[in-house]
């Protein structure tokens, strides 16, 4: 485990247990089994849904983004805004927003692949 995501566990100490598990070159960041966060080069990127990338936005945070052929692929994690460093209370707010887009985004996800079953 990185030193990063081991200080990650201390920035998010108000909000609850975090842990992280080694994927695609980088971490997911979770909470509860919901995929909160994404760390890749020692950056943290956090879980939106359509009201948050408003708000990381007009903070003028992006997304996070990589190369897949000639194509661009921007996920619904966006960089997380520096002051949650420095202020837990702060990082517990956002971790808390991410939280429920990821369990928007699993409800979203099961949905979906019920109709898929159900043939609909």
């Amino acid at each position: 485990m990185s030193e990063f995501v081991e200080y990650l566990k201390e920035v998010f100490v108000h909000f609850g247990p975090i842990h992280a598990r080694k994927m695609f070159g980088g971490y997911g960041m979770y909470y509860r089994n919901v995929m909160i966060g994404l760390i890749a080069d020692e950056t943290l990127y956090l879980k939106v849904n359509a009201n948050l990338v408003k708000i990381y936005e007009a903070k003028g945070l992006g997304p996070f983004e990589y190369q897949k052929g000639d194509k661009v692929v921007k996920m619904s994690y966006y960089m997380a805004p520096a002051e949650i460093f420095d202020d837990p209370e702060e990082a517990a707010l956002w971790a808390t927003r991410s939280y429920e887009a990821g369990l928007q985004a699993k409800a979203k996800s099961k949905s979906t692949e019920t109709r898929t079953q159900a043939g609909t």
